[in-house]
């Protein structure tokens, strides 16, 4: 998840409740209206349906994950890893994308079938280490397996998140559901290790705008779903838990004391060794400051993808 709110997050108004008109089982290019008629509207969650998750958007950090869960989690990982429940991701690793067009019913956010080709291609590109030579190419790649449409406005403003997704959501552990919304956030994405205990909310929540061709000035590019990908797999921000060694538990990436926001060259807001990681994709910078992931992130990746979703 993502990058923090641009504005703070209300609470849930209300409760809503929908009619589901035909949904698909496994839907390849499918147009669906799921009547929003006489429902409360429910305003977006300033923390996620269920668990821990990952928020970003514009403005100060939201970040969720307190540093005994984080903790509890590198336990919980390293004993899955150590009895060989998992084995870590060797070679390419392809993921499935269900992209769920979440538009409003006069047509605001219906993105087109381009603009999500081309958001495909950007975690193509980023994943594969191809926008910077100090990138890691990391293990996976993304094909899309399926996009369908729902025009309801409830949803389109992410109300009543937990019923749609868990209606909607394609593909096992492995598979990326990708719901495209308007909220106050650039993203939100649910980690790994909660997909055992929920799994009809997992994968990433991201602004429909923030697509390729997009109109959010510095988040248009697409690497707000990268972003969101990222924790999806198992990535803190870069500044997770501030200036400590623990940081994002990822030794490449220096500790950081706080969220970036522009492209500010030679930012240091550690008295930890290393300058900010203003060009990783788990920081806050704009999409056109984003370069890269690290080996390491790349190798956190891989044991995430080993312990909760292989």
């Amino acid at each position: 998840m993502p990058r923090s709110s641009r504005r703070t997050a209300a609470a849930v108004l209300g409760v809503a409740t929908l009619g589901l008109v035909g949904l698909p089982a496994t839907p390849a290019s499918a147009v669906v209206t799921a009547s929003d008629a006489g429902t409360t509207p429910v305003c977006v969650e300033s923390h996620d349906d269920h668990g821990s998750s990952a928020r970003g958007g514009w403005g100060p950090d939201t970040r969720s994950v307190s540093s005994s869960e984080q903790r509890a989690i590198a336990r919980r990982t390293d004993r899955i890893l150590d009895t060989g429940r998992g084995t870590s991701a060797a070679g390419e690793v392809s993921v499935p994308v269900y992209v769920h067009v979440m538009a409003a019913k006069d047509g605001t956010g219906d993105v087109t079938n381009q603009q999500i080709a081309d958001q495909v291609a950007v975690l193509n590109k980023t994943y594969a280490g191809q926008e910077s030579s100090a990138a890691a190419d990391t293990s996976f790649t993304f094909s899309l397996a399926g996009t369908d449409r729902y025009y309801n406005n409830t949803w389109h403003r992410d109300g009543a998140s937990a019923k749609y997704r868990k209606a909607t959501r394609q593909g096992g552990a492995g598979a990326l559901n990708i719901w495209l919304v308007d909220f106050s956030y650039l993203g939100i994405a649910t980690f790994p290790w909660d997909f055992a205990r929920n799994p009809g909310v997992d994968g990433i929540r991201v602004h429909w705008d923030s697509l390729p061709g997009g109109s959010i000035a510095n988040y248009n590019l697409g690497e707000t779903a990268t972003h969101e990908a990222g924790h999806w797999l198992g990535l803190y921000h870069t500044f997770q838990g501030g200036c400590t060694a623990t940081n994002d538990e990822v030794a490449d990436t220096p500790a950081q004391g706080s969220a970036t926001n522009g492209c500010p060259a030679g930012r240091d807001s550690c008295s930890l060794p290393g300058l900010d990681p203003i060009h990783n994709y788990m920081d806050y910078s704009y999409d056109s400051c984003y370069t890269q992931f690290t080996p390491g992130q790349s190798t956190r990746m891989d044991d995430m993808w080993a312990a909760y979703r292989a």
